[in-house]
Parts: C-alpha cells; sequence; structure tokens
C-alpha cells in the first residue's frame, strides 16, 4: 500500500506478494523492497536483500507513521527523521524500561555503544544517495512492535522518549544500515494520532497521497554526463 503510494507513476505492478522489484525511477537504478510490518520483518527483509546486492547507495525508509501531537505534526505532514528509538530494549522495571538494565548494548557504532537510541544523519546521507530534501519538519521517532492503542501508552512514551513520531519499522532499518555503514533516509506521513482509535483521528489515505507528492521532490531526474 505505502509502496504503490510512492511509487503510483510507475506503471508497474506492485502486488501484495512482490518481495521486491527492479525499477528506473528518474534516471535512476533501484530495488524497491516490500518489508512487511514490524521490526522483525522489516529487519529480516532488508537484511536478505542486501546479501543478494551487498553494496547499494543507500537505503530509502518510506511509509506512514502516527502523530503524537496533531496540533504540532497533523495528518498528512511529511516528517524527515534525524533519529530513531526502539524503546522496547532493556530491562523492565515497576517505572518502565531501562535500556542499560541488561549491561549490554546492543553493539556499537563508531567505538561508542548504542542502547535504544540512534542519531541519524540526513543531510549527509541525502547528498550521499544524490537526492533532494524536501522542506519539511525534522522529527524524533520511535519503532515499534505493537502499535500503541491507547491515550495512556501514548502519553508514558511521549514523556518518556520525547519522540513525534510512531512508526514499526524504522530503527530495525536504520540499525541493520548502520552496523554495515550504509546511508540511510526516513521520510514518513502523519496517518493518525498515536493512541487512538477513533475515526476522526486517522486519514490513511491523505497520508499516501502527500506521500507520493513527497517522492517527486525528494527523487529528481539523475543529471546525464
Amino acid at each position: 500500500m505505502e509502496m504503490r503510494a510512492a511509487f503510483s507513476h510507475l506503471g508497474q505492478s506492485i502486488t501484495d506478494n512482490s518481495d521486491h522489484l527492479q525499477a528506473n525511477i528518474q534516471g535512476r537504478s533501484m530495488l524497491l523492497l516490500v518489508t512487511g510490518i514490524g521490526p522483525i520483518n522489516a529487519g529480516i527483509a532488508l537484511s536478505g536483500l542486501l546479501g543478494e546486492f551487498p553494496k547499494p547507495l543507500g537505503v530509502l525508509n518510506l511509509g506512514v507513521a502516527g502523530s503524537f501531537n496533531l496540533e504540532e505534526l497533523p495528518l498528512g505532514q511529511p516528517v524527515l527523521v534525524h533519529e530513531e528509538i526502539w524503546p522496547e530494549y532493556g530491562l523492565v522495571k515497576k517505572n518502565g524500561i531501562d535500556p542499560k538494565g541488561l549491561g549490554l548494548p546492543l553493539g556499537k557504532i563508531h567505538g561508542r555503544p548504542v542502547w535504544d537510541r540512534l542519531p541519524l544523519k540526513p543531510q549527509a546521507h541525502a547528498r550521499a544517495m544524490g537526492l533532494v530534501l524536501p522542506d519539511i519538519p525534522q522529527t524524533i521517532s520511535l519503532t515499534v512492535a505493537g502499535a500503541t492503542g491507547t491515550a495512556d501508552r501514548a502519553n508514558a512514551l511521549r514523556r518518556t522518549y520525547g519522540a513525534a513520531i510512531e512508526n514499526m519499522e524504522g530503527f530495525a532499518l536504520a540499525w541493520t544500515c548502520a552496523r554495515l555503514g550504509i546511508p540511510f533516509l526516513e521520510i514518513r506521513t502523519i496517518s493518525n494520532l498515536v493512541g487512538s482509535r477513533e475515526q476522526v483521528h486517522w486519514n490513511l489515505q491523505g497520508a499516501l497521497r502527500f506521500l507520493g507528492k513527497t517522492i517527486q521532490v525528494l527523487i529528481q531526474p539523475k543529471q546525464k554526463t
């Protein structure tokens, strides 16, 4: 669904069963990968593809996300992620999760341990991929395996982590790329209010339309040499 919205102008068939699709977009050779939902699917799908195509110019993560505050980031708003958080890593205590409670980080990047937060470099990585960043807000995102379905959990996550949006794949993809030294960029559009299942707080179709428009700015025609 998100892939079709992002690249609807391709004229190529993207089915529900697509694993990956080779495409030429604005003169660029690209692999369109449908990861499936959640961090486990995302990590497995990207790792499998990188085993077949180990040296990409970069990885672009596109999709929709929930906003913790629709006044700050309203429905349909595209955002650029500059930090990913995995709020489910660590030791669960009475007052929440301690990411350092196990004493073991996820790993190290450039000699520094990574616990539950992963800073990203959108400007540098966009340049490395030859992409044009649209003029959109930069945000902090957190990745969950279970989407937040209550206002209480949404408020608790917002207070603890200070994130602006919630998604279900970003950290896994960003971490995979960081471990392998591959440029990574994450752009999403707001489809809903985190923690609410009320129809008034959702506009998935609008978010998908804005996703397609944002991609047209991001991926400019490649200059011929």
